[in-house]
């Protein structure tokens, strides 16, 4: 089977990998981290400029006509750089939403900005009772004239506290786990009645609690048919989890080549510690995870631009499952190989780690996934 990219698939990888490399390096990416945005507005314009933000979204609609072929090259190498600027959440989750609903007046109005950079935007769908269960959406849309109220409040809202742009699930009608019944709004973050808690997220990133108080909405601004937003959230957060399982491969690749290199330089009883066969058989095994997880996410990207919507879900909770065992496998390999000092702070194999344990908690853990992909065999 041929896995060759074409050469505008090459030539996009190398623009980010080259923007990675020449960059972005790690002090960088944590002064990014640890400043009041918690990302670059610079960086992120220039994600826009150099047309990064465009690639998921149809040449109509202002952007490239990139699949999930391009998705994955593009996250691998975020993840390789422990990017923090919110690709995911302004550009996969936010951005596709609206690619998958929104019609030309709302893409002019709230997609456009998010393509060329000037706004970001965040996704808010999940609930503090409703964990991994997508149809538990308490957060209630009222019509009320020509508006809807909004009342309710939603969790772990990724780039939440920043983003200048809220994609909203509420339920319109039905009861609170039911599958009908789900809309989606957009929104300005700042509009009045919604209140946002940020805080920052274990692996350097941040998020926000948001709460929504008699917020009204326009109905102009509900997305797609009321009531039957179910199903498109399905299909952005499968096109999510891909998205993050490329990021994770790049993290598994860099801790990788990291902890080769590390144990080729520490020396200890006269010799490097990558001559003590122990060490080799414990990188040997890490790096077979590493080609493992390839394999899988190759089938992944594969399934997703088939037409076989099982298959594509069957290899979604695959590559999630792998990524969540081999992830941590792989990070608690380079924490103990580079010993007491693997921990700190200061070094970014922790960081890289830390990344890796927050993308198996995203749009389903380990043990989630491999129970939804028995069910579906």
């Amino acid at each position: 089977m041929d896995f060759a990219i074409t050469e505008e698939q090459s030539l996009l990888q190398d623009s980010v990998a080259k923007f990675i490399d020449n960059d972005y390096d790690f002090e960088k990416r944590m002064k990014h981290s640890e400043s009041e945005l918690g990302y670059s507005a610079e960086d992120w314009q220039e994600f826009a400029n150099l047309g990064w933000t465009a690639v998921p979204f149809p040449e109509e609609d202002g952007g490239l006509d990139g699949g999930p072929v391009e998705l994955m090259l593009i996250m691998e190498q975020f993840g390789r750089g422990l990017v923090v600027e919110p690709y995911l959440a302004s550009i996969v989750l936010a951005g596709g939403a609206l690619r998958r609903t929104a019609d030309d007046a709302q893409k002019a109005d709230w997609l456009m900005p998010l393509i060329e950079g000037s706004k970001t935007g965040a996704l808010a769908y999940l609930e503090p009772q409703s964990r991994y269960r997508l149809a538990d959406v308490a957060l209630n849309a009222k019509k009320d004239g020509d508006d809807y109220v909004l009342n309710g409040e939603k969790g772990v809202v990724l780039n939440g506290a920043t983003a200048d742009v809220l994609v909203v699930s509420a339920r319109t009608a039905g009861e609170q786990k039911d599958e009908d019944g789900i809309s989606l709004f957009v929104l300005a973050a700042d509009s009045n009645g919604v209140k946002r808690r940020a805080y920052a997220t274990v692996d350097g990133q941040k998020g926000a609690e948001i709460t929504f108080k008699d917020v009204r909405v326009p109905a102009a601004q509900l997305l797609g048919e009321e009531g039957k937003a179910f199903p498109v959230l399905q299909s952005v957060l499968q096109e999510a989890t891909l998205a993050v399982c490329a990021e994770a491969l790049g993290i598994m690749e860099k801790l990788n080549h990291k902890t080769l290199e590390y144990t080729k330089s520490r020396v200890q009883f006269g010799v490097p510690i990558a001559a003590f066969q122990a060490l080799q058989h414990r990188m040997v095994e890490m790096f077979m995870l590493y080609e493992q997880t390839k394999s899988l996410l190759l089938w992944a990207v594969m399934a997703q631009e088939s037409e076989d919507a099982d298959e594509a879900r069957r290899a979604i909770s695959a590559i999630k499952y792998q990524v969540g065992t081999a992830g941590r496998q792989i990070g608690e390999e380079a924490i103990q190989l580079h010993g007491g000092m693997g921990v700190s702070w200061e070094m970014d194999v922790a960081h890289y780690f830390k990344r890796l344990t927050v993308i198996n908690t995203l749009f389903g853990n380990a043990d989630f996934h491999v129970e939804r992909y028995a069910d579906l065999m």
